[in-house]
């Protein structure tokens, strides 16, 4: 038998009480890029979560190279990765290479493997004289990057961004872009801006917690002349996602 690969989503749901946030949705995936565009409130951080294994469905199963991230959670952060929209989020250490050794000794690594791995991370990433950093004092572009080392650090096969370039000035979303194309793992990329998904062949528009539309190209084009008639609305209550 064929291992299973890519992202399988079958019949996901998920809601906060009464209110539901998302789905039923069923998804493949099979990379290497994806990407999911969606407005505020569609549903998209709950999404990320749910893949990465963070929160537990509602309802149905998400598989991810064959595991169940929520399940099986000393398999999902081999697996799978994710990057929020702010770091302070995923922060919690105060020197870097205690934050990238963290999630190593997670996984099962002894404290001197898990040592080694992030000191050899940190030479890959050019940025060894980061070590004893304070996480406090690096600016905002610099915590997105210990972000994604300590991430990258586990050689997860997937990366989950969930809007990582939001408030980021250009030269640091097009360094953090440039990491990314390096990093190795597939990904899926899910924004509100079009913009961060040009490059990516395999598109889905999240609406109202659904799967509008699949597609290439177009689907960018589609989404941003909707944005653009909601923006024109008079009614403000019409812009809640």
């Amino acid at each position: 038998m064929q291992p299973e690969t890519g992202i399988r989503v079958e019949g996901l749901a998920y809601a906060i009480g009464p209110r539901p946030v998302l789905g039923p949705i069923s998804l493949h995936l099979p990379g290497p890029r994806v990407g999911i565009v969606g407005r505020n409130g569609s549903g998209k951080s709950t999404l990320a979560r749910l893949l990465a294994g963070l929160i537990q469905p509602g309802e149905g199963q998400i598989r991810i190279e064959g595991v169940d991230t929520w399940q099986d959670r000393r398999a999902a952060i081999a697996t799978v990765g994710i990057l929020f929209q702010n770091p302070e989020h995923q922060i919690i250490f105060p020197t870097v290479l205690e934050e990238m050794v963290f999630g190593l000794r997670q996984q099962g690594r002894s404290k001197a493997e898990a040592r080694q791995i992030a000191l050899d991370t940190l030479v890959t990433f050019g940025k060894s004289h980061w070590q004893d950093a304070n996480t406090d004092a690096l600016s905002q572009g610099q915590k997105h990057l210990l972000c994604l080392m300590a991430v990258m650090a586990m050689r997860p096969r997937w990366l989950i961004l969930d809007e990582p370039f939001a408030g980021l000035d250009i030269p640091t979303r097009m360094q953090l872009v440039r990491h990314l194309d390096g990093c190795g793992a597939r990904i899926v990329h899910i924004t509100h801006d079009p913009r961060d998904l040009q490059d990516y062949d395999q598109l889905f528009w999240l609406d109202r917690g659904q799967i509008r539309a699949t597609g290439g190209l177009e689907l960018l084009e589609d989404f941003t002349a909707q944005m653009i008639r909601d923006g024109g609305q008079d009614d403000l209550a019409q812009l809640a996602g």
